[in-house]
């Protein structure tokens, strides 16, 4: 029987980081995967005539070199130029192996329309989202969290950061309701508004991490990959095979083999690997995660840029769940040909957000309005799944499933949590 450190079931992004991880630590690591591709759940598709196949929508049955240009994210999402996923990439020297770009443009709906967030100094002059006086508000508010240090109390400008509301420090500022909204969504990067009412140091932190990443760029806070988002988990299991890293893709899974509740060895098509910790993904161990809710996606293709985002051939689009009387907002991305993930001159737009209702599709329709024409649908509703327990007693640990929001944020938060558990400390980053 082959004896590994740590076994990864499932090649989805947060696998396959943390088997580059364990595998630049000096673990000895083995990498199943029942699919012949890399990405699992958040795998890009490629060609389109795939997508079609997948999710059984008659189209076009020929694969065409038109179709073989595409490359279509089941779970698209970008990630701030200074954010903790840029870090590990960094750190891991992952760059070497994905190339990115810019994404153009960064926008919130209010009021039936969509107002760009603003980017720079002369987008805060022009912005259509604030009045004067709040331009000059919320400007100071940019101040204060770009000054602000959680390690030096001086910088706390006699705001307490763990007992003043994130209500309380918009209040002095003084801040309107619109402002706060669009700051809250579209800058601090909220889904809800329970944000409002919790200590105000996690809003200030995620401000000034936008206000980072966009002085990287200027044109946006955020980046995508070129070819689409399965590089990055090829990229770290390119890193994790360099430090001796053993992949079998296609493989089916029969069994996880216990020990007096802790996990011994896994059972693949008659083959025992044994092993000292498992990382896996929701869909191989369906008795030890629950349900939580459930996220609807819809792709869509367009052959147009969205209207009124100036043109953009990618951008992010925020609609606040107040604006539609919801408990969640409702996200779009956008993405083309600029990222070689279309044919030239063709988009993919994906609205997402958590279902509330019986009819999730009814839900999105605001986002699917501001996309028309839309050339093909493809609808999916998925289960949020999160783990039982923290896998500490068995030492088999599971992955969250993709949220409905369309950066990295929570899936970072994830990777980062488990690889406290699995190694007892945190993950190595640094920045660029």
């Amino acid at each position: 029987m082959q004896e590994y450190d740590v076994i990864v079931l499932g090649t989805g992004l947060k696998e396959c980081v943390l088997s580059g991880l364990m595998s630049l630590n000096g673990k000895k690591v083995l990498h199943i995967d029942k699919n012949g591709y890399y990405g699992g759940q958040s795998a890009s598709v490629s060609p389109l005539e795939e997508l079609y196949r997948r999710f059984k929508v008659p189209g076009p049955a020929k694969c065409t070199c038109r179709g073989k240009e595409w490359n279509v994210d089941l779970i698209p999402k970008f990630f701030l130029a200074n954010g903790e996923l840029v870090k590990m990439l960094v750190h891991t020297e992952v760059t070497r192996y994905v190339d990115f770009r810019v994404v153009e443009g960064s926008y919130v709906y209010k009021a039936g329309k969509l107002h760009k967030v603003p980017a720079t100094e002369e987008d805060t002059h022009t912005s259509d989202l604030m009045g004067m006086f709040d331009k000059r508000r919320f400007r100071k508010l940019l101040l204060f969290a770009h000054n602000f240090d959680v390690r030096n109390p001086r910088t706390y400008q006699d705001v307490d950061p763990d007992k003043t509301t994130t209500r309380d420090l918009f209040s002095r500022f003084d801040l309107g309701l619109d402002v706060v909204e669009f700051i809250g969504h579209a800058v601090a990067l909220h889904g809800s508004e329970s944000y409002l009412d919790q200590p105000c140091v996690e809003t200030i932190k995620r401000i000034r991490l936008y206000a980072e990443s966009l002085a990287r760029h200027n044109t946006s806070p955020y980046l995508y990959p070129v070819f689409g988002l399965s590089e990055l988990p090829q990229g770290f299991a390119r890193l994790s095979a360099e430090y001796g890293g053993t992949f079998l893709l296609n493989r089916a899974v029969d069994e996880i083999v216990l020990d007096n509740g802790k996990v011994k060895a896994v059972k693949s098509e008659g083959k025992f690997f044994q092993c000292k910790q498992l990382v896996c993904d929701p869909g191989y161990v369906p008795n030890r995660v629950r349900k939580v809710g459930k996220v609807i996606r819809v792709i869509c293709l367009l052959n147009h840029p969205v209207k009124n985002t100036h043109e953009a051939n990618s951008c992010q689009i925020i609609i606040p769940q107040t604006q539609l009387n919801r408990k969640s907002d409702i996200f779009i991305s956008v993405v083309s040909y600029a990222h070689n993930v279309a044919s030239d001159g063709m988009y993919i737009a994906t609205v997402s957000t958590a279902a509330e209702t019986n009819n999730p599709e009814k839900e999105v329709q605001a986002g699917l309005d501001l996309l028309e024409p839309i050339m093909q649908k493809f609808v999916s509703v998925s289960s949020l799944l999160v783990p039982n327990d923290d896998g500490s007693k068995s030492q088999i640990f599971v992955s969250r499933s993709y949220d409905e929001s369309n950066h990295f944020g929570s899936e970072c938060e994830d990777i980062k949590d488990m690889y406290r558990r699995i190694t007892g400390h945190a993950p190595p980053m640094k920045t660029s």
